[in-house]
């Protein structure tokens, strides 16, 4: 596993992760990896469940949208 190291955090949002941290009864740290988590972890599967939608769209879509872009239509 990787490890980072983050400078320069104000001290308000220190207080605002060890407070938080506290209140779920974790550690700082399980904390700011549960926050990372949540955030980039989250975009990873919108992308995945984007992908699968996409390949179910029908074929003439595609043109559609050439056809759109050439009468520049929003």
């Amino acid at each position: 596993m990787a490890t980072i190291t983050i400078r320069n955090i104000s001290d308000e949002l220190l207080e605002r992760i060890k407070r938080l941290a506290a209140q779920k009864g974790i550690s700082m740290e399980q904390e700011v990896r549960d926050l990372l988590q949540k955030r980039y972890g989250q975009r990873d599967e919108v992308l995945a469940r984007i992908r699968q939608r996409a390949e179910v769209l029908p074929m003439e879509a595609e043109s559609r949208v050439q056809s759109w872009k050439s009468e520049r239509r929003p």
